[in-house]
């Protein structure tokens, strides 16, 4: 590619085994120190500040100081998007990790991805949104309608006006690796999972992107979204 953006330069830093693993861990939304990335990417803290250095110039991700650590974070949602959708991609053409655990369903049943439900409940929620004529799409464009900015408001008790801004969409689609289908995304995406945690329905499982729901919080899931809903 001679002329635009530099597809090449991104996906060399993301194409390397260790820094790629940084990236991943790092969909958690949450910020971790150069030792803790050191950990997943099974290196050496040395070898970690020298991806990590890569990283930043490359736009991915950003240091933040607090005290006497610095933390990495992923530079935004669009970040956690490509990487989400590198993940579908491998998985559909059979670039599959040999080494499965028992992780691995939860992780397919519901995950955070940056700051929004992502898994099979992602989807589910999208998908009843849809159907309920919350969200109206067209192709990859999604937008909220008025029945679904009453229904946020009425049933979940978010304030569309407080949670829209011009620097993000209120709603996107996001391609979710494990079921090959959207999610949502966008500041709606983000302020759904915030509440869900309110709500106590769900919580984050420490060390990873898996959300678990409780008995109760899925039973409540299921009435506002669930399959023929």
């Amino acid at each position: 590619m001679k002329a635009g953006p530099d597809i090449a330069l991104v996906a060399s830093l993301v194409g390397d085994p260790a820094r790629c693993n940084m990236l991943t861990a790092l969909m958690s939304g949450r910020a971790l120190t150069a030792s803790e990335l050191a950990q997943e990417a099974g290196v050496t803290p040395q070898t970690a500040s020298s991806h990590l250095a890569k990283l930043e110039a490359g736009g991915l991700v950003e240091p933040e100081k607090q005290g006497r650590h610095r933390y990495y974070r992923l530079t935004g949602p669009d970040v956690a998007g490509v990487l989400e959708g590198l993940m579908g991609l491998a998985a559909r053409v059979g670039h599959l990790r040999i080494r499965t655990g028992p992780k691995d369903p939860a992780l397919r049943h519901a995950r955070v991805c940056y700051d929004h439900l992502a898994g099979d409940l992602g989807v589910q929620m999208l998908d009843a949104m849809t159907r309920r004529q919350f969200v109206r799409r067209n192709k990859n464009e999604i937008s909220l309608t008025a029945e679904g900015e009453k229904f946020v408001a009425k049933k979940l008790q978010i304030d569309i006006a407080e949670i829209e801004h011009a620097r993000r969409p209120l709603c996107k689609t996001c391609l979710d690796w494990s079921a090959r289908r959207s999610h949502l995304a966008g500041t709606l995406g983000a302020a759904i999972l915030s509440r869900l945690y309110e709500l106590k329905w769900a919580s984050r499982s420490p060390g990873n992107r898996i959300v678990n729901f409780t008995r109760n919080g899925e039973k409540q899931f299921a009435a506002l979204f669930g399959v023929g809903e």
